[in-house]
């Protein structure tokens, strides 16, 4: 598999664990496969852009590769509710990335000034909105826009990269008005969903780090693997 580009960050703060330090590998990978991708979330890696990135910790493996498998997947009383609350109301609409209009910038400017008051997210501008959307519709394969509209409203975006054995998630962002909706919680069971409909094993869900808010929902949907050091996945919570 070609790289053009390698490039390890210095050790800063972890914006997951901030009485921790971290440091990313990138990999510039313009010519990469949907199955040559599959190879690397095996081996811990994720993806933005033509960028695929893992973390190069000296001290920490706190970032866990998490996946769910499809076919075993038992919602729990939550998941149900939401899916109850959601199901025929909420309108899925998959495609190929559309252009970042002031609709999607606005969305994802009002996501994170939730998460900035309720997690501590750093701040964003419509501009860092607007490339960071153009950075995710870019892909060597294909990936999908998932959009989900209320009402003919758009309430949420989700990325996907579609692997030969699954979906990876690759960034959302949703309305914060539609709390009462957990709307990420119905994209993660919608993508489960689609898979089985598919006959697709897995959905790929990213790093679960413990201890960190923004990313312990993910060992909620039941049962999940994790990718171990060893390189092999590895049943974690059922």
């Amino acid at each position: 598999m070609a790289e053009q580009l390698r490039y390890v960050t210095p050790l800063s703060q972890c914006p997951y664990l901030p009485d921790r330090l971290w440091r990313l590998e990138y990999v510039m990978r313009p010519g990469l496969s949907a199955a040559g991708y599959l190879e690397l979330l095996n081996e811990g890696w994720r993806r933005t852009g033509f960028l695929t990135f893992r973390p190069r910790c000296p001290s920490c493996t706190a970032c866990q590769s998490l996946r769910v498998p499809a076919d075993r997947f038992c919602p729990n009383r939550s998941q149900r509710r939401t899916a109850k609350l959601n199901a025929g109301i909420i309108h899925l609409e998959i495609g190929p990335p559309m252009p970042s209009d002031a609709e999607k910038v606005d969305l994802y400017v009002r996501h994170h000034e939730h998460h900035s008051s309720t997690k501590g997210w750093p701040t964003t501008t419509d501009y860092d909105a607007f490339m960071h959307l153009n950075n995710l519709s870019e892909s060597p394969f294909e990936v999908q826009e998932w959009r989900y509209y209320l009402h003919d409203k758009l309430v949420g975006v989700v990325y996907v990269d579609p692997v030969p054995d699954g979906l990876s998630g690759v960034y959302y962002f949703f309305d914060p008005d539609y709390r009462k909706h957990s709307l990420g919680t119905w994209a993660i069971l919608t993508m489960i969903e689609r898979a089985r409909q598919l006959n697709l094993p897995y959905v790929y869900l990213g790093y679960y780090v413990e201890g960190c808010r923004s990313m312990e929902y993910k060992a909620r949907f039941r049962p999940n693997q994790v990718l171990s050091p060893d390189g092999q996945w590895h049943d974690f919570r059922s």
